[in-house]
């Protein structure tokens, strides 16, 4: 395949053929379009290895003088001429970098629109190369000065390593270099440049390595040629090493690892292997300042992160016991700010050391898990504090649970043993209506028990999420006339009234739970109304929800419980709890089963209808269905607001 992709003149194809000088050409992209055969020679890829694709010769280090020309030669184009020469380097297919001069212009089309860029390469005489790598040297030496001077602000450890070992192999030409850590009477290779990337975490024997025989020397930098050690295993993916540069680096006047660069290639003179010395050294202490700072900044950061971003209260105490670090969450527990705290001893009792102690805090009624350990190297004492007020509310409540339980259960089941005892003893002594009184209330006893038995099933249930509910258009009306009639023949004491707005719709959720829901609210209004009276329940529309309520006139509900009856094992407070039974899972399962469906379950006080009489209102509210028309259209029913004869009341 020719190397000249684009040429079409013969004469031309054939002086860019038979050029002694390397000709090499780019499109706008970077990508060779010509590729002459001293090209081939001079970089070794053939002209079929390039064509077409992204130049390989421009080292990355050097990519910004590449486009840097080229940037020159497009402002150029009014007048100052079409060529731009710099000598540099370039990479051979092998790898390493050659000396060269480039002698770059534009190509242009027949409009003057520009192609690309087309470059002669010459091979560099000697005094020229020694004056380029002598430019390029003091280059590399600023910008390691640069370099060395941001290491402080740098908290990275590895960046600096990798920096330093790039900055190195730039300044110096080396073929590879790296930094090694001691660990112990190990080296660990932990950054690396110009090696196989396999090689990072490669250990070696400190003791016959070139680093043990350089802290053996008592130098802090050592230049290793020839057959001097250069078989040390850690470098031993690097064939034709000839030279070695070490530095070692200091942390707190200790070694802590060393600086090496590492030349397979070209030879290296007197004065830079002096330079490789002098960078070496220097490399060694800007390591050693940047492992000390970032080590300070990494434990400081790392011991202000973890308190700060603890969940519990942490303070740190002195030896006097006032507290000298008060974190976030210690001021979220105790509404103390840490301007209050500092300085002052501990707002709540201090356990005895390695023991835990729950504490209440006065103020805010917040229990605290309380535990202090001692921090022996700086005679300081941290005492780790979290809430645990749900904790412990929840304990009451399962203790609560438990004898609410154990009362509800036994009742009944003392009587059903009582009386099935008395039957079987007693039968033939028994007249027939004693007999059916007692299978009566064995029934009954039992009935009681099989209710108990599902409120916990239920509860467990809807504890775990593991509520069933089926979402779909029921008729909410026949529902609350199934409940409604359900109840009204259970009690002489109490009259139940229905009202239902004129041309309810149909309600969207699931009717068996509803339901049970619905069940559920009139129990209790039963249950809290004691001395009989009305309980009214009344079906409406507002807006795109059905809502239902159930007023009684009972007891009603204590300030600051209208929420709280509605979770696990809780009851209310107003009269005596024991006076109505229960477990405290009525309205548990009620808010459950309403949320499963998307709905709302909210409780409310009702004006008195006479002294003594405060009342309760429970308000249930669900999505209205989606009503489907002939055409496809789909919209929401809304309650229609009629003048006289708007609901249907009925009442027994």
């Amino acid at each position: 395949m020719t190397g000249v992709q684009t040429v079409h003149d013969p004469i031309a194809r054939a002086v860019i053929e038979c050029a002694a000088d390397a000709i090499v050409a780019v499109d706008d992209g970077v990508h060779v379009t010509v590729w002459n055969p001293a090209a081939e020679r001079m970089f070794g890829w053939s002209a079929a290895e390039v064509l077409g694709r992204p130049l390989p010769i421009v080292p990355d280090e050097l990519m910004a003088e590449h486009n840097a020309v080229q940037e020159r030669l497009l402002t150029r184009r009014g007048g100052e001429g079409g060529q731009i020469s710099i000598a540099t380097r370039r990479f051979r297919r092998d790898g390493r970098l050659i000396d060269v001069r480039i002698d770059t212009s534009l190509l242009l089309d027949g409009d003057g629109a520009p192609l690309g860029l087309v470059g002669v390469y010459h091979p560099v005489e000697e005094d020229e190369v020694a004056q380029y790598h002598t430019a390029e040297r003091a280059r590399l030496v600023r910008r390691l000065n640069d370099i060395v001077a941001d290491l402080n602000a740098e908290l990275d450890l590895d960046v600096v390593l990798d920096r330093i070992t790039a900055a190195l192999i730039e300044l110096t030409g080396a073929d590879a270099g790296g930094f090694v850590r001691i660990e112990g009477e190990r080296l660990r290779l932990v950054s690396l440049s110009g090696l196989p990337d396999h090689m990072r975490g490669t250990t070696a024997d400190l003791r016959t390595s070139l680093v043990g025989e350089l802290l053996r020397s008592g130098r802090a930098v050592r230049l290793a040629t020839g057959e001097q050690r250069l078989g040390d295993l850690i470098w031993s993916e690097l064939p034709g090493l000839h030279t070695v540069a070490l530095g070692l680096s200091f942390l707190q006047n200790r070694p802590y690892g060393a600086l090496y660069a590492l030349f397979s290639g070209r030879k290296v003179g007197h004065r830079e292997l002096e330079l490789l010395e002098l960078l070496a050294g220097h490399a060694g202490v800007a390591v050693g300042n940047a492992v000390a700072y970032a080590e300070v900044v990494r434990q400081r950061a790392h011991e202000r992160a973890v308190i700060d971003s603890s969940a519990d209260g942490i303070a740190v105490l002195d030896r006097d016991g006032l507290v000298r670090q008060w974190n976030p969450a210690a001021h979220a527990l105790t509404g103390i700010a840490p301007e209050q705290a500092l300085g002052r001893e501990l707002p709540f009792e201090m356990p005895a050391l390695g023991e835990m102690i729950t504490i209440p805090l006065p103020e805010s009624g917040v229990w605290l898990n309380v535990l202090a350990a001692e921090i022996e190297e700086t005679d300081e004492l941290v005492v780790d504090f979290r809430d645990v007020t749900e904790a412990k509310a929840l304990e009451e409540a399962k203790d609560l649970f438990l004898a609410t339980t154990s009362h509800e259960l036994r009742t009944p089941v003392t009587v059903v043993q009582g009386f099935a005892s008395t039957l079987s003893n007693r039968w033939d002594e028994m007249s027939d209506a004693d007999r059916r009184s007692a299978v009566a209330i064995i029934a009954e006893r039992a009935q009681s028990l099989g209710r108990l038995v599902e409120h916990l099933l239920r509860g467990a249930r809807a504890g775990a999420d593991e509520l069933g509910v089926t979402i779909e258009s029921f008729d909410l009306v026949r529902v609350l006339e199934g409940v409604v009639a359900g109840f009204r023949s259970l009690s002489d004491l109490h009259r139940v009234g229905l009202e239902i707005a004129a041309d309810l719709p149909q309600a969207r959720g699931d009717a068996l739970a509803t339901d049970i829901v619905l069940g559920q609210l009139l129990e209790n209004a039963f249950k809290y109304s004691p001395d009989g009276g009305r309980i009214m329940v009344r079906a409406r529309c507002e807006g795109d929800e059905v809502v239902v309520t159930v007023d009684d006139e009972g007891i009603g509900i204590a300030p600051g419980d209208h929420d709280r009856i509605f979770e696990r094992f809780v009851q209310g407070e107003a009269g005596d709890r024991r006076r109505f039974g229960g477990i405290g899972l009525g309205l548990y399962i009620v808010k459950r089963l309403t949320e499963a469906q998307g709905g709302e379950i909210s409780a409310h006080q009702v004006p008195p209808s006479e002294p003594g009489r405060t009342g309760t209102r429970m308000c249930l509210k669900l999505k209205i269905a989606e009503t489907v028309h002939p055409l496809g259209v789909t919209e929401i029913t809304q309650d229609l607001e009629v003048a006289g004869g708007s609901s249907v009341a009925r009442e027994s």
